[in-house]
């Protein structure tokens, strides 16, 4: 985006004070010669700056015409998307008068997924809160359905979703250290007192969005543990929307994109290894 004229003529004017061999000049007048050249040739950088945003302009309304759009094209897309900011007829922001810091305000997607569906597109995204990730609100979500139905190609078949996380309820045996770890699995030199738990959640967090649960890459996770000796997946289970929950064979990629456990969907029953 164009820098206006005075943005930079002090830039020019920044230089020239950190350049010692222009020490001379120190004319404080604003008709110096010197002053009037710095504006003269910040008005032509500014020119300059403004032909090539039009020619980038130009140049992305053509591709919008021409380039075939991809699944990654549109998850691209919906991370673009600005809440609150209106596109151009060639479905691109203006974003005229705005900082940087005000776009990135506007831009509330913070994870984006695209599967094809029976020869739909679903789009899935989700919006921070913290470090954690949740469903956009309903004006949001509205908002982003307007979005993409006005810079989707003709004739693709769009289904938009920003949803709840999918439930998980897990029902683990943990053999611990007895050495390392209390009977309710805090640490005994008190760093950590749901290390197990932790670990869980952090797991789940550190999925990639719309990627797949594994209960044997939880099961590695937990392995690493100090003090866990063997950690045991009694039950596995997850649900999403009104479902009822329904059992994890191996795997498992759920439909809002990201997979979260409840405390009260988490049993954890810690026995002590003894070795013989």
């Amino acid at each position: 985006m164009a820098r206006t004229i005075e943005e930079v003529y002090q830039t020019i004017i920044t230089q020239k004070n950190n350049t010692a061999e222009l020490g001379a000049l120190n004319s404080t007048s604003k008709t110096a010669v010197y002053n009037l050249m710095c504006y003269v040739i910040a008005v032509v950088i500014v020119a300059l700056e403004n032909l090539f945003d039009l020619h980038k302009s130009e140049n992305d309304a053509i591709i919008a015409t021409l380039k075939p759009h991809t699944a990654r094209w549109y998850r691209d897309k919906a991370l673009n998307f600005q809440f609150g900011q209106d596109l151009t007829e060639g479905g691109i922001y203006a974003n005229v008068g705005l900082t940087s810091q005000n776009i990135a305000a506007q831009k509330i997607i913070a994870q984006a997924a695209v599967t094809e569906v029976d020869g739909r597109l679903r789009i899935k995204v989700t919006k921070a809160s913290g470090d954690d990730l949740v469903a956009l609100s309903a004006l949001q979500l509205t908002a982003f359905v307007a979005y993409m139905n006005k810079i989707k190609d003709a004739g693709v078949k769009v289904i938009n979703d920003s949803l709840a996380a999918d439930a998980l309820k897990l029902t683990l045996d943990i053999w611990y250290n007895p050495l390392v770890l209390t009977s309710t699995g805090a640490r005994i030199d008190g760093s950590s007192t749901e290390p197990v738990k932790s670990a869980i959640k952090a797991y789940l967090k550190n999925t990639p969005f719309n990627g797949e649960f594994s209960n044997t890459k939880l099961t590695d996770e937990l392995q690493k543990i100090d003090g866990v000796v063997f950690p045991v997946i009694k039950l596995s289970q997850a649900k999403y929307g009104l479902f009822p929950f329904s059992g994890i064979d191996e795997k498992y990629v759920p439909d809002a994109g990201y997979l979260r456990i409840a405390d009260a969907d988490l049993t954890i029953n810690y026995r002590q290894y003894v070795q013989s």
